[in-house]
């Protein structure tokens, strides 16, 4: 807590138009200053600094403020963080009072994390060090960025950090809550996480060390991974921070709120070390919409340099929209195959690099460039393919220019009506999974839920489809040139299905997914039972699926045609029913079995 003498002192010396000039450029209006306001995008400068008076003012967009809130709505400061840079720039010494034990609850795990630091860094230093020190410098990390970035070295021993802890008064349980020992089935005293790695601190954006990556160095042995990081601790979220945003935050600025968002804290170093310092890091997660929040502080564009393999490819979407859901307007970067920042900077420099940067493309178009190279306009099935893959992106443009921009292209490319697109968009809930009549359901032994497993619906084609790719994810692309969302009759299975599509890898239930889907994706993860034959489930099910799927269609054509009063309308409906018909026998079922099975009657999903 800073006194509220010491906050008007520091209010009353500081100079905000320098202060804010440093973000807006300011011009001389009588005794006030204009700009462009740095809150919202606008054309005619609407953006006021008072100096008499203190304070700021916007007529376009409302926002308005002190020096302090000024600082704290840019740069995603706290308030005591924006009085402290106030008074330093003021030249005020800014002292905080009751500093005891209770003001931070979680003052030990901090020092016990700066202690970890500086060993770290001594190590790396020294001569225990020489080898990592060599490894950096092959890399183009020289000491400058070493020193930047803090980074230091763990001793290839098992309790090298735990026995100079030790020393310091740090206790073994504090250091295995913040992750720096760890145990092991086979011995539970505790030993050092991180060994014979380059160490990597990872800060809060006030930058307070909270938790550490690790590089292992060389090649490692059977089992170890090449990348280790700190488990969650009561400091750290890894879901809420994004590596490198300390020291980024002010190039994001300074670069017309530009991020480069990267896969890897070696990808930040090196780029920062090539002098691009506007680069963050997820920490060996997906993005999340917490550290999307946290880069819209600083950011309004972001560019998003992952691998463009098919992995890569599905990261970049993910996080582009998770990115638009936070009103961040993300672009992608496609670098040459085989290269990551890391490499391609070491070989090429900045400027290389920068002019791949030039080159980034919208998300939305990058979709549609990748849609058209794999030919998914040539028809009409592949058309609504397309339409279900960028739909997503639509629904999570939360600027409404940008929605409404994007919704114009996709209805120009697609054909799809700008009317239809906004229904299919208000659509975004998936409906509540129904209930299966009791009647209907084959239980296996062992699979009754609190005993042996869980109960599950039976295997119907639907099921096995979702099951086979939740184990085999290289299928999935291939699955969704076969079918879509609207082939599914199961809310539940389409909703999984859905989440494949945009997962491959899925493992757990993505952030926003109905509750009853979810549940039934926990079940099918847990539930043992094997799928032998792969192909031949797939083939068998994929045409199981659009036969009904084409069922349905042609019992409403049929109804259509009873019904149509206009002769041309009759005819043209005819000439559908024909083509249902085709591509009823072209995936090799005979339309017969719409004797046997028949979406008007009480649907059982049986093999």
């Amino acid at each position: 807590m800073i006194p509220d003498d010491v906050v008007e002192e520091v209010r009353a010396r500081a100079d905000i138009v320098e202060v804010i000039g440093e973000h807006v450029t300011l011009k001389k209006a009588g005794k006030d200053f204009k700009g462009s306001c740095p809150f919202h995008d606008e054309r005619t400068p609407s953006f006021f600094v008072v100096p008499a008076k203190g304070f700021y003012n916007c007529f376009g967009c409302g926002q308005s403020g002190d020096v302090f809130s000024f600082l704290m709505n840019k740069m995603g400061l706290d308030f005591v963080e924006a009085v402290k840079e106030v008074g330093r720039r003021s030249g005020v010494g800014v002292r905080e009072v009751g500093g005891g034990e209770g003001e931070d609850p979680y003052r030990a795990h901090h020092e016990a994390n700066a202690f970890a630091r500086d060993f770290f860094r001594t190590v790396l230093a020294g001569e225990d060090g020489s080898e990592a020190r060599r490894y950096l410098e092959e890399r183009g990390v020289g000491a400058e960025t070493v020193e930047k970035f803090g980074l230091g070295y763990a001793p290839d021993e098992w309790r090298a950090l735990r026995e100079s802890a030790a020393q310091h008064g740090i206790s073994d349980a504090l250091l295995l809550e913040v992750g720096l020992l760890t145990t092991s089935e086979r011995s539970q005293e505790p030993y050092d996480r991180f060994r014979n790695r380059i160490i990597f601190p990872i800060e809060s954006t006030s930058g307070k060390v909270v938790a550490f990556g690790g590089r292992v160095l060389g090649v490692g042995g059977v089992g170890v991974p090449k990348y280790l990081n700190s488990p969650e601790t009561p400091v750290y979220q890894k879901g809420e921070i994004l590596y490198g945003l300390s020291r980024a935050r002010h190039p994001i600025r300074r670069d017309d709120a530009t991020a480069l968002l990267v896969e890897g804290y070696t990808d930040v170093v090196s780029l920062a070390a090539a002098g691009v310092e506007n680069a963050v890091a997820t920490l060996g997660t997906a993005l999340t919409s917490g550290q999307a929040r946290l880069l819209g502080r600083y950011a309004r564009r972001a560019l998003l340099l992952f691998d463009s393999d098919a992995a890569g490819l599905r990261a970049t979407f993910r996080s582009g929209d998770i990115l638009l859901r936070e009103g961040v307007h993300p672009s992608v970067v496609t670098l040459p195959p085989g290269e990551d920042p890391d490499s391609l900077v070491r070989k090429d420099g900045a400027a290389g690099l920068r002019r791949h940067l030039g080159e980034a493309v919208d998300l939305l178009d990058r979709k549609l460039q990748i849609l058209d190279e794999r030919d998914h306009f040539s028809s009409i099935e592949k058309t609504r393919r397309a339409v279900d893959r960028l739909l997503p992106t639509l629904r999570a443009a939360r600027d409404s220019t940008l929605r409404d921009l994007y919704v114009a292209k996709v209805s120009e490319r697609t054909g799809v009506r700008r009317e239809t697109l906004e229904e299919e968009m208000a659509r975004d809930a998936p409906p509540v999974a129904r209930s299966l009549p009791r009647e209907t359901e084959r239980v296996s032994p062992g699979r009754i839920r609190g005993r042996s497993g869980p109960v599950l619906p039976p295997m119907g084609p639907e099921r096995k489809l979702v099951q086979l790719l939740l184990r085999t994810g290289e299928w999935v692309e291939r699955a969704a040139e076969r079918v879509g969302p609207e082939d599914f009759e199961d809310p539940v299975y389409r909703t999984i299905f859905c989440a494949l599509v945009e997962d491959p890898d899925l493992r757990s239930a993505p952030e926003g997914m109905d509750a009853a889907a979810a549940r039934r994706l926990e079940e099918l993860l847990e539930d043992p039972e094997e799928l032998l034959h792969a192909g031949r489930v797939f083939e068998g099910s994929v045409a199981q699926i659009r036969g009904r799927s084409l069922d349905r269609r042609y019992e409403k054509l049929k109804r259509r045609i009873e019904g149509a009063r206009d002769e041309e309308e009759r005819r043209a409906l005819v000439v559908e029913k024909a083509r249902l018909r085709r591509e009823r026998n072209e995936i090799g079922l005979d339309w017969s079995s719409t004797a046997r099975w028949s979406p008007t009657r009480e649907h059982r999903d049986h093999p």
